[in-house]
């Protein structure tokens, strides 16, 4: 498998850390979150891969998160509601064959290259 970012170019973490791929020669497949959105199975998947909380991958301070009252959610629940609300998905992420790991900050990817 391929490097992936999970990516948003509109976040200053996500283009640094692809900044830091590319300079170490991984040209990385680029998978715009927002626009292409992962269901609960990928996500599941990629937790398992981060190996933390699923409300660690989470962006908790979007409004959704408060809006669906998500603070007590299962990690079912919270799957569902990043699958529903991409928005809710921390960025970047990147992923390495059995390995992930988010990039705040950018240097904590090479764990994972």
């Amino acid at each position: 498998m391929a490097v992936r970012i999970y990516h948003n170019p509109r976040c200053s973490k996500s283009r640094q850390t692809l900044e830091l791929l590319t300079a170490k020669g991984i040209v990385p497949e680029v998978v715009e979150y927002l626009k292409t959105p992962l269901d609960a199975v990928a996500l599941k998947a990629l937790n398992a891969k981060l190996g933390v909380p699923v409300r660690a991958m989470m962006r908790t301070k979007e409004a959704p998160y408060k809006d669906l009252s998500l603070a007590e959610a299962d990690d079912t629940a919270l799957l569902a509601a990043i699958a529903a609300h991409p928005i809710l998905l921390e960025r970047p992420i990147v992923e390495n064959g059995p390995k992930a790991a988010i990039g705040r900050p950018p240097e904590a990817v090479e764990a994972v290259l």
